[in-house]
């Protein structure tokens, strides 16, 4: 299993934090168009299923605390088939582009999801190098760097962000990530 320390925060200008992540070393990486299909699995844990445009199909299973702020996630990618059925019955399914900067041990994603906005997320990849502390002071930097304070950040996966968008006034959240 991998670990990650993460933030999630909206974001209004991407292309003013572009502007800080390529100021303070980060590297364009990757643009990706991702379709995540989040999946149902017995007992109320989720998993989702990634589909990247042209490229690989893959299953995310993963585990974080309901928080929000900086947060440890740990989490296990599987490839899949193209033709794999699915694990379990689809929930709701996500779709956004997804550009990736890298910056040492830490991808930044800019996400545009559709029907939700635009998204900055850190995650700080835990290594040899890089332990739990070392993440989380890379992150910290990165936040002031980018003008982020705790306050700013979102605990919500995108599949409870699209699900309570979806509800009824007075409807509950959606499930919890395990």
């Amino acid at each position: 299993m991998a670990r990650n320390i993460e933030i999630k925060a909206r974001l209004v200008d991407p292309d003013a934090a572009r502007a800080v992540a390529l100021r303070v070393g980060g590297r364009p990486h990757a643009v990706e168009e991702q379709v995540d299909t989040y999946v149902a699995l017995d007992g109320g844990r989720r998993v989702k299923i990634r589909q990247i445009a042209g490229g690989r199909r893959e299953r995310i299973d993963y585990r974080r605390p309901e928080a929000s702020g900086v947060r440890a996630s740990d989490y296990t990618i599987t490839p899949l088939a193209d033709d794999a059925a699915l694990p379990g019955e689809p929930i709701v399914v996500v779709r956004k582009r997804r550009e990736v900067l890298l910056i040492d041990n830490v991808r930044l994603h800019l996400d545009t999801v559709d029907g939700l906005g635009t998204f900055l997320e850190l995650e700080a990849v835990v290594d040899a190098a890089h332990d739990d502390a070392a993440c989380r002071a890379q992150v910290d930097r990165l936040m002031a760097a980018l003008g982020l304070r705790a306050g700013d950040l979102i605990r919500a996966s995108y599949a409870e962000l699209m699900a309570d968008r979806a509800a009824p006034a007075g409807g509950g959240s959606f499930g919890r990530e395990t």
